[in-house]
């Protein structure tokens, strides 16, 4: 093969590459921003979560959080942290610093410890380990509401539609994803964020 051939089959391969990428990451923009913020948040099959769910198309659907927000300025600030995860998990810790930060609580309704997760993500990002450490100590101190049933083994227990079995979180809630960034520190957060970091050994 020459080196003119070389090159020609170089770019096919290429453009062949980049077409399947898109073609996987192929959605209806206009009927996504069109979605009321819950459908477009939660639903994993018709919100941005159907998107960032496919291999590869991960920036693809951050940019799409990034249009609805743009589109819907008062929208909630759990859609720039979705959209701070998903560019952390590709790698752009830059810009998901500012998106997670925008993301805290004001301090009076964090009842939960968000504002500790939030800290937490934040030094992992900026790899400050005494931060991240300093974070996770706050965030497990949390009292749990009184007004909520018992505990049971350290899980909370949320109920569930009629006939399935209610769904358990540990307390505090995020616990074990801040536990996942102290054990895979060393680990890119797409890796330290997934639940093989994270794991209890006392989970169900």
């Amino acid at each position: 093969m020459n080196a003119v051939s070389a090159f020609a089959l170089f770019f096919l391969l290429l453009g062949s590459t980049s077409s399947d990428a898109a073609d996987r990451c192929e959605h209806d923009r206009d009927a996504l921003l069109a979605l009321d913020e819950n459908a477009f948040d939660q639903d994993p099959s018709g919100g941005w979560r159907a998107i960032a769910d496919r291999p590869g198309c991960e920036l693809v659907a951050a940019d799409l959080l990034a249009a609805y927000r743009a589109k819907y300025p008062n929208a909630g600030s759990i859609l720039a942290w979705h959209e701070g995860q998903l560019r952390a998990g590709a790698g752009q810790y830059a810009g998901a610093i500012p998106l997670l930060e925008s993301a805290r609580q004001p301090i009076e309704e964090d009842f939960a410890g968000w504002n500790h997760y939030v800290d937490a993500t934040l030094a992992f990002l900026r790899r400050d380990k005494e931060g991240l450490l300093a974070a996770r100590e706050r965030l497990a101190a949390v009292e749990y509401p009184q007004n909520l049933p018992p505990l049971k083994d350290g899980y909370m227990e949320i109920p569930a539609g009629p006939g399935q079995p209610a769904v358990k979180m540990r307390w505090p809630l995020n616990l074990d994803v801040v536990d996942g960034l102290v054990r895979c520190f060393d680990e890119p957060y797409s890796k330290a964020y997934d639940g093989s970091c994270r794991h209890d050994a006392r989970d169900p």
